[in-house]
């Protein structure tokens, strides 16, 4: 059973807040049934390393750098230099998504060697905190779309709860009412953003992770980064640079984990779900194969992914058709679109959210008449 799971907004203007909870009674627990895909994924060799693969990603990465590289020399004081940090965008992130499986534990045979892997990738290379992200996403993992646990749900720019939308100033709701729209525009500030909050972590008085080998290697990654570009090409043509840059990294990874889970089941701060109705019914599969999973970093079989979150890439494809086996035995909705689609369900549900949100035109007196 492969379906669409979104969520049908009643019509008309919203008065209180109507988002509703699933919990066990709206997905029954379906015992055993991650214990039996567990030991069939297992069987079948899928949580093997695969080094071989991640060596030609990492080479075929390198030979990206060196091209940009080259290019940027080549080109000169020029404003097709904006060509090249747009090449960066891309490739950070493409580091990105190695990073994230390092973090998983997916690419080498040991723990702590991905972990220094990871580590260098995150911090080194794209300049984000490893330890921040980990933090974050392993709060995500353990409960994906749960109220009050999932830290990719809390409070932002971009609200994905109608109760949080509901309780937006007249400023933030002109953003919060529009923001399904705006959504792919303000990602060109989430490179920054996600700079801005690894720094926030590192310098932050409680107790972090490794905190000054990651300040040293994101202080080293910006000084080789930033050097060049302010040193070679004029004041303006460097901050259209940077800018180009981050742009197209934040609107990348905004585009390749924003399908994953947003616009699917919203789970109830106190239900009680097994492992695997919790884990495939928040979560969406991106069709396209091949394609999709060098684009998206394997973040294209998301429900493989949070089932068998040390998977290697490579592998996900195999254990999506034992999934779907599963679910198809078991009754559970798989859900799987395209990626067009998937943005439009993600549109669609934040702007639905966003209608919470007060309109920044009310006149108090004249809704207080109306009332009456």
């Amino acid at each position: 059973m492969i379906a669409i799971l979104t969520t049908v907004a009643p019509e008309g203007r919203p008065g209180a807040v109507r988002q509703t909870y699933a919990g066990a009674e709206t997905f029954p627990p379906v015992a055993r049934a991650y214990t039996e895909v567990s030991q069939v994924v297992r069987e079948t060799g899928l949580l093997r390393r695969a080094e071989w693969f991640y060596a030609l990603v990492g080479a075929a990465l390198v030979l990206g750098f060196g091209g940009a590289i080259t290019g940027f020399i080549l080109l000169g004081d020029t404003w097709y230099q904006l060509l090249i940090a747009g090449a960066l965008g891309i490739l950070f992130t493409q580091v990105a998504f190695l990073a994230h499986e390092a973090a998983h534990r997916q690419i080498l045979a040991s723990g702590p060697a991905n972990d220094r892997l990871g580590r260098f990738l995150a911090a080194g290379v794209v300049g984000i905190s490893l330890s921040w992200w980990n933090n974050k996403h392993n709060r995500h993992h353990a409960n994906p779309n749960r109220v009050g646990k999932d830290a990719d749900i809390e409070v932002d720019t971009i609200r994905f709860l109608e109760e949080d939308a509901a309780k937006v100033g007249r400023l933030g709701a002109l953003i919060t009412r529009k923001q399904g729209w705006l959504f792919f525009p303000l990602l060109t500030l989430e490179g920054a953003n996600l700079h801005a909050l690894g720094l926030k972590h590192l310098l932050s008085r409680g107790e972090v992770k490794d905190r000054w080998i990651e300040l040293g290697l994101i202080t080293l990654r910006f000084a080789v980064l930033l050097t060049p570009i302010f040193m070679f090409l004029p004041l303006g043509m460097a901050f259209a640079f940077l800018g180009v840059q981050l742009a197209v990294f934040g609107v990348y990874m905004g585009a390749s984990f924003a399908p994953n889970h947003k616009g699917m089941p919203i789970i109830a701060p106190d239900a009680k779900l097994d492992f695997f109705s919790k884990q495939v019914r928040t979560s969406r599969n991106i069709r396209g194969g091949w394609w999709a999973t060098a684009l998206m970093g394997g973040l294209n079989y998301q429900v493989e992914h949070h089932l068998f979150p040390s998977m290697a890439r490579p592998y996900l494809s195999k254990a999506r058709e034992i999934v779907i086996e599963q679910c198809r035995t078991r009754g559970v909705p798989y859900t799987e679109t395209s990626l067009i689609q998937s943005y439009g369900i993600v549109i669609d549900y934040l702007n639905r959210v966003g209608l919470a949100a007060r309109d920044p035109f009310d006149c108090p007196m004249v809704n207080r008449f109306r009332a009456a």
